[in-house]
């Protein structure tokens, strides 16, 4: 309707282009209208930057059966590790939920990491997304160790979720035990200044702080306030081989 009155109006003032202009930007009001009264819009679809917790737990759960079967072994420790965080996580009832409509999907499709990251990137903030290496990470290590296989899958899996070198090998230090692990973990060198290693740690701190870890699945918000609990430990491990005050 509105373009017909707007193309009356054009004509009035401009004739004929007038009412073929009017006709255009009559035509794109009814549709954004039309689209409101709907509950969905070409505005809202482009603008949407969520995902919702069951597309979130299908897709975490699919991650975590590609880091299972990274080192070409299905560990049982590393199964059950998987299934008692859900269940802690959403409950049994909704765990097992979880897996009955996993274990449908996988049957159907090849799970892709990086289509499942693609996906992920456009509907979760960088917070989170570090979250969620941290808790892979704990999958892997659930067996007694983190074997190179499952590490080079978490480095794949890291790049397509746009997470930098940096990032991965602090939240690598935290399960790996290596020479200066504290510094890695606050992403700085051995030779940093005390004023570094400080600014370093206030850095690391408003990063990983599990109030800028908006979402609404459970287990990545234990995930974020076990790294943040591991970024205090490092600073203050850093600070009694120092002598910080």
């Amino acid at each position: 309707m509105i373009k017909w009155v707007a193309a009356v109006l054009g004509y009035t003032f401009l004739r004929f282009p007038g009412a073929i202009l009017g006709f255009i930007v009559g035509s794109f009001l009814d549709n954004l209208n039309s689209g409101s009264k709907s509950g969905n819009t070409v505005f809202r679809d482009f603008t949407k930057q969520t995902v919702s917790p069951a597309d979130f737990e299908l897709n975490l759960l699919s991650l975590c059966s590609i880091v299972i079967k990274a080192d070409g072994h299905v560990s049982q420790r590393e199964l059950d590790y998987v299934r008692q965080y859900f269940i802690s996580t959403y409950g049994k009832e909704k765990a097992n939920a979880i897996f009955r409509t996993f274990n449908d999907v996988i049957k159907k499709r090849e799970i892709s990491a990086a289509k499942i990251c693609a996906y992920l990137n456009q509907r979760t903030r960088h917070e989170v997304r570090l979250q969620l290496i941290h808790f892979l990470f704990g999958i892997a290590q659930s067996d007694g160790q983190v074997s190179q296989a499952e590490v080079a899958k978490l480095k794949e899996i890291a790049t397509y979720l746009r997470i930098g070198n940096y990032d991965f090998e602090s939240i690598k230090a935290m399960f790996i035990q290596q020479a200066d692990n504290a510094y890695k973990i606050l992403e700085i060198d051995r030779t940093a200044t005390d004023d570094a290693v400080k600014k370093a740690y206030r850095n690391m701190a408003k990063k990983y702080h599990p109030d800028r870890v908006v979402t609404e699945d459970e287990a990545i918000k234990k995930g974020a306030e076990e790294k943040f609990k591991q970024v205090q430990k490092a600073y203050e491990t850093i600070q009694k081989e120092r002598g910080m005050v």
